[in-house]
């Protein structure tokens, strides 16, 4: 598995594309999606493991079951973008207690699957090894235990997963899915119990869940008709005449959680080659791994 996620891979592959021409562009798009993982240094590894034993700590002391996680990718500042993938990290994952359950892209298989993985290996799968932003949301009792619930069924997050993957999928449609749109389209099973994709996304509709555009670009519209695992048949012409992409992000989702889950609580926690900061409630952080009052700081060693 060498997956990449949403729109981070995207505007990255799209920028290839047009730096590289149509078919040479075309194959370095799909090495973005299926190269390689990151060489990863035994320094940089010993760091993302010990932010990552902070992380499941973390959860542990939360009394959850479960948490929607997002992981900051790609440096998406321009877009005011920090995290660019989510998943639900569960207690009771069968794989290893706290891994994260998402939608990646199998480059053998050529589709999407749905895929367990360790909290170290999540952490490691952003593009700096040498720091990381990652954030976790917890719900409410039942909310909590509905997601779990529905996470951890056999048949439901299959029902709910695409034939096709888009890295740009419309947030709308059903056409394609990315890793954020299988997510929230999972917490309206878990709270809606919708039972597939159309009745999911209705759900979402009734209850105001917004995917808000991001300006990408007269250049990269274009550059998305020649990107391999990136479509435009999905978005509407409106939205592309005004080259703005409503995409689910990590940060629409946390958003449409704060609105229906008015209790549910966030930390935010990244890591950078000196500490690990821990930030409690829905300020986020800014620039860099810097902490401010209020915050926790765990030095490295």
């Amino acid at each position: 598995m060498a997956t990449r996620t949403a729109l981070a891979r995207y505007l990255s592959a799209a920028w290839l594309a047009l730096a590289a021409g149509t078919s040479s562009g075309a194959q370095a798009g799909g090495m973005m999606f299926c190269d390689r993982p990151a060489k990863v240094s035994a320094t940089e590894q010993d760091r993302a493991l010990r932010f990552a034993a902070v992380v499941k700590d973390e959860l542990e002391r939360s009394g959850a079951t479960a948490a929607v996680v997002a992981r900051a990718g790609l440096d998406l500042a321009r877009f005011g973008l920090r995290y660019s993938h989510a998943g639900v990290a569960l207690k009771s994952n069968p794989n290893s207690p706290w891994s994260v359950r998402q939608l990646y892209y199998a480059c053998d298989d050529k589709r999407p699957r749905i895929f367990d993985q360790g909290l170290a290996g999540f952490v490691l799968g952003a593009e700096a090894a040498a720091q990381g932003h990652l954030s976790l949301v917890l719900l409410p009792a039942e909310q909590d235990a509905a997601l779990a619930r529905s996470a951890l069924d056999e048949r439901t997050p299959l029902a709910l997963l695409a034939g096709e993957y888009s890295a740009n999928a419309y947030a709308y449609s059903t056409r394609y899915q990315n890793c954020n749109q299988w997510l929230v389209e999972l917490l309206a099973s878990a709270w809606g119990g919708a039972a597939e994709r159309t009745a999911a996304q209705a759900w979402l509709r009734a209850r105001g869940y917004e995917a808000e555009p991001v300006n990408v670009g007269r250049l990269l519209v274009i550059a998305a008709h020649f990107v391999p695992l990136v479509h435009v048949a999905d978005h509407p012409d409106e939205d592309l005449r005004a080259q703005t992409m409503r995409v689910s992000m990590p940060d629409a989702i946390e958003q449409f959680l704060r609105r229906q889950a008015p209790q549910a609580r966030r930390l935010e926690l990244c890591y950078n080659n000196s500490h690990i900061v821990i930030r409690r409630g829905w300020q986020p952080m800014g620039p860099g791994c810097a902490a401010r009052e209020g915050d926790e700081l765990v030095v490295f060693q």
